[in-house]
């Protein structure tokens, strides 16, 4: 029998690409929760946010000496319990938290309060707590899940999970000012986003035509609108879908597909080209209930509850397509905790960081906060606030803001404030353009996924009034990426961009006395003024 002898050479390639695979994608076990001290137990949907100091804050929903706790933690997994709460303020906050650009996290519990119907809270960075709602069960429904989040607006939107009544979809300020907007399809479990058109957009796991769930948009004035009915094609989302990159929606569902045993699906913003970009298999992992994060590689990350090698879940990722899946890791009761439910946080050091809801690596075993590394590139992300006009300032977060020499808005100029070396305020100078955020630093160039768009404004124009055929000086700022101009609803002739801040168009055939319109990629803006067409 012939012995397969591998050369020295051989090992060495071989051992020293294993180094750097594993060196590439690495599973750590952060932290064993301890149900002694900061809580147990993190459940669905469960959100980590990323603060304005770089630490991770979330919830735990059971402890010794109450019910349930908000924890922060270091990235190297030193946690902290920031409060307990007594079930006056609430019980078992499976939530988690989302940032709002106040730099505090809002977040909900599912039951306690005045009626143990569950409430809205705020909590800061060091533990001080606010209940801002306390729900009844009547109009404005009952035991939210899901953490609601902030929007450009200043107010906070959220869902609620069911009661005596169906789902509720609430607005509520910083202050407490409560009132709900609309009535959702069914119960609402995930959270909800906000899309770059400045909708809402949620899921529901009942409801809908063949009552087996929802994707539905939502205005910001309470306008909602079911944008698909899942069926054959998925059952019962229990998570949130994603905005990616190219702006569609991507989500899981547990349940449904080929193998009945969950998907990834796809669709536009406006409800249409839905499609199903995988089955899962045993092996895969399976139900997944929790959303996705996209990295700088354009994949989407996110975990299966259970399956898996071992059976009690697994991480994966796949690309935009479909085409690609790839199981990451498989969790396993022995070590590294399992059964994870949480959508994974994508922290802006490129390391996703998630919660299991049980095992560990210590007995007792309550769910642990763990990291994975994928060579994910390191960027900034804005808070809350995704458009404005020049002067507008931002909150940023990331990393080396401390060493940070300049911030660019598109193509265009910006000014910073260094509050930390985690966090910055950048303010929209004269000359910024739609596009990316750029925050210059020495190491390397950090941008934001998420485009910001720069709105122009109209200070003025001259003439004020003429014939078809007139040119027309339009002054204003951030008009440099003029795409259309309009004369009483009518498009110009033709026009030019002469400046950042001066466009001259021609007032066209069939031009009607009215206001003059710009419209850019950052939006749109309408004089005060008319101009009267001779």
């Amino acid at each position: 029998m012939k012995h397969l002898r591998l050369s020295r050479h051989f090992c060495v390639v071989a051992l020293t690409l294993l180094a750097t695979f594993v060196h590439a994608q690495t599973y750590t076990e952060l932290h064993n929760f301890d149900w002694h001290k900061e809580g147990a137990n993190p459940l669905y949907p469960a959100l980590l946010a990323q603060g304005q100091d770089g630490s991770l804050y979330g919830t735990l929903q059971t402890q010794l000496s109450g019910v349930g706790s908000v924890f922060n933690s270091t990235l190297s997994g030193a946690v902290t319990q920031l409060y307990g709460f007594t079930g006056n303020d609430g019980e078992f906050p499976q939530s988690g938290l989302s940032l709002g650009f106040d730099g505090n996290f809002y977040g909900t519990t599912e039951e306690g309060g005045a009626l143990r119907k569950g409430t809205v809270f705020k909590i800061t960075p060091g533990g001080s707590m606010s209940v801002l709602h306390e729900f009844t069960d009547g109009a404005d429904g009952a035991y939210p899940w899901a953490a609601p989040i902030q929007a450009p607006d200043g107010n906070i939107y959220g869902v609620t999970d069911n009661g005596t009544n169906q789902g509720r979809i609430y607005r509520i300020t910083s202050s407490g000012t409560f009132s709900v907007i609309a009535i959702a399809p069914a119960e609402t479990q995930a959270p909800l986003i906000l899309g770059t058109d400045g909708n809402l957009y949620g899921t529901t796991p009942y409801g809908g035509t063949f009552n087996q769930g929802t994707v539905f948009q939502l205005t910001t004035k309470g306008k909602l609108k079911i944008i698909h009915n899942f069926g054959a094609d998925g059952l019962h989302p229990f998570g949130p879908v994603v905005q990616a990159a190219d702006g569609k929606l991507y989500g899981t569902t547990p349940w449904g597909g080929t193998n009945g045993l969950g998907t990834v699906y796809v669709m536009t913003m406006a409800g249409g080209g839905y499609k199903v970009l995988h089955n899962f298999t045993t092996l895969d992992g399976v139900n997944p209930s929790s959303g996705m994060v996209q990295g700088s590689d354009k994949f989407l990350y996110s975990v299966a509850t259970s399956g898996g090698a071992n059976g009690v879940g697994s991480l994966f990722k796949i690309n935009t397509s479909g085409t690609t899946f790839s199981v990451l890791y498989n969790f396993n009761k022995t070590a590294g905790g399992f059964t994870p439910t949480g959508t994974p946080t994508l922290h802006t050091n490129g390391t996703i960081y998630g919660a299991t809801n049980t095992g560990g690596s210590q007995f007792p075993a309550y769910g642990v906060l763990y990291s994975f590394t994928n060579k994910l590139k390191p960027f900034a992300s804005l808070v809350v606030i995704w458009s404005g006009k020049v002067g507008t300032q931002v909150g940023i977060l990331g990393q080396g803001f401390s060493s940070a020499t300049g911030v660019k808005f598109g193509s265009g100029a910006g000014t910073f404030t260094a509050v930390s070396d985690t966090y910055m305020i950048a303010t929209v100078a004269a000359g910024a353009t739609t596009g990316n955020v750029t925050v210059l630093e020495p190491g390397g160039n950090l941008v934001t996924p998420q485009v910001f768009k720069v709105i122009p404004s109209i200070s003025g124009f001259s003439p004020t009034s003429g014939t078809v055929g007139t040119s027309v000086v339009i002054t204003g700022m951030s008009l440099a990426q003029t795409t259309a101009v309009t004369f009483g609803g009518v498009k110009a002739a033709s026009f030019t961009v002469n400046s950042d801040t001066q466009v001259t168009a021609v007032v066209p055939t069939g031009g009607k006395t009215g206001t003059i319109k710009i419209t850019t990629k950052g939006g749109s803006a309408t004089s005060a003024a008319k101009f009267t067409v001779n």
